[in-house]
């Protein structure tokens, strides 16, 4: 049995992706802040689409002490893991131009989406390192670790760093058979975006991606499902844009 750990799996993209994975037949762990009575229905579903096993886990990867008994759970419940996709991020509680940032957003951002998925990532990689285990590490980063949002610098700065994470850790670890991948969703149609509808409504209608429609959750599922099976296999460090070309250069 293949096991995979997915933060922030119970919703959104993450949610997506563990929809993917259980139709490829990857035993399912995942994490989220609720309550694990809440995400019966999400196991039960992830199970009725070929997942051989699934398990939620109660955690928040902010919390970097947490992390050691957090893989611990996962591989008493479901095996030694295989693969790990660092999903679980927040956007800003309120969007602020950068002139008004705050420390405390901005050190929130940094924590949940860039120093937990690292401190993570090197928790997994230390295990699959002394295991000798072949394992494949997926980042989902986002569009803006390349293109500026003014009024949310805080996310696009955390992003950008999830970039850089992901070359260091491709870097230091394909000589121990480990491959490491960034996925970059663009405009992805879930609860964190619902906020924003209307102005993507208008900007998509207006061109602002070749393929003019919100991305979905199963879209960047694909996505990763493909790089877990193995098909970039020659690829380590690469990123993936699943932005409908919305980061084309065009004229």
């Amino acid at each position: 049995m293949k096991t995979v750990l997915v933060t922030g799996g119970g919703r959104g993209i993450g949610a997506g992706i563990c929809e993917a994975l259980a139709r490829e037949n990857w035993a399912i762990a995942f994490t989220g802040r609720k309550a694990g009575a809440e995400m019966q229905d999400r196991l039960s579903a992830l199970r009725a689409l070929g997942a051989p096993a699934a398990a939620y886990f109660q955690s928040d990867v902010a919390d970097i002490t947490a992390h050691e008994a957090l893989l611990d759970a996962v591989e008493k419940s479901l095996g030694p893991l295989a693969a790990l996709v660092n999903n679980a991020g927040v956007a800003p509680t309120v969007r602020l131009d950068v002139l008004e940032t705050t420390p405390e957003s901005f050190d929130r951002l940094m924590g949940t989406n860039l120093r937990g998925p690292f401190f993570l990532t090197q928790a997994a990689a230390r295990r699959f390192v002394a295991a000798k285990t072949p394992a494949t590490i997926v980042n989902v980063g986002s569009i803006s670790a390349t293109v500026a949002s003014v009024s949310r610098g805080e996310y696009c700065i955390s992003k950008a760093g999830v970039a850089m994470a992901t070359k260091l850790w491709a870097a230091r670890l394909a000589e121990e058979g480990i491959r490491v991948y960034e996925v970059r969703p663009g405009v992805i149609h879930t609860d964190m975006t619902g906020a924003v509808r209307e102005k993507y409504d208008r900007l998509l209608a207006e061109g602002l991606a070749p393929q003019a429609r919100w991305g979905e959750p199963e879209d960047v599922g694909r996505a990763v499902a493909m790089l877990l099976r193995g098909d970039l296999a020659y690829s380590t460090g690469q990123v993936l844009q699943i932005d409908g070309g919305m980061t084309l250069q065009r004229l």
